[in-house]
């Protein structure tokens, strides 16, 4: 009798392990199940580059598509600045997650105008693993002549054998003594 009721019991536990595990997935570290993506912004490393600009480029005041935003990264991904240190000597990192970027990015926007977008990428690839150091511009209206700043972007990406996903955004500003190096910039 013992030796069944030991059964029963690892049984019942067994049971209830299996039926609370999809809730145990949903609430893991890796945040919920991202959203699904437009096939088109997920078909390759340039597009979904493209379209994370695009989802947060955009007059001040109007709302960003931030589902389209989501859809395009890992729930578990880091964006990650590196804003010059106090007294401008060095850097600091400032990580951050989607929800957090997505958060601090609505509330700036909602007063600012900002069109963002590649203007040089250079990307190395291994299997379905991707780098991608890319040069952008940024612009205050979307028909300024000139961008009112610019950087290096480098995305971190993946291929899950159906679509690329954005692992993780590391970016970096240009800065007054710290030009962008000329091979990260289109040729003339």
């Amino acid at each position: 009798m013992t030796v069944l009721h030991h059964r029963s019991a690892w049984l019942c536990a067994a049971c209830c392990l299996a039926l609370t595990a999809p809730s145990a997935i949903a609430q893991s570290p890796f945040g919920p199940a991202p959203l699904p993506a437009r096939p088109a912004d997920v078909a390759s490393i340039d597009a979904i580059i493209v379209a994370a600009f695009e989802a947060m480029s955009g007059e001040a005041g109007v709302a960003r598509d931030w589902d389209r935003f989501r859809s395009l990264f890992k729930p578990s991904a880091q964006f990650i600045t590196a804003p010059s240190a106090q007294g401008g000597a060095g850097f600091r990192l400032n990580p951050r997650s989607l929800e957090e970027i997505i958060q601090s990015m609505d509330g700036w926007l909602a007063e600012n105008t900002l069109y963002e977008g590649p203007v040089h990428t250079v990307t190395e690839q291994f299997g379905r693993i991707a780098h991608a150091f890319v040069t952008y511009e940024a612009r205050r209206a979307a028909d300024a002549a000139e961008p009112s700043g610019r950087g290096i972007s480098s995305f971190q990406l993946m291929h899950d054998g159906a679509r690329w996903w954005i692992v993780n955004w590391f970016w970096v500003g240009e800065r007054e003594g710290d030009p962008i190096p000329k091979k990260y910039l289109p040729m003339e």
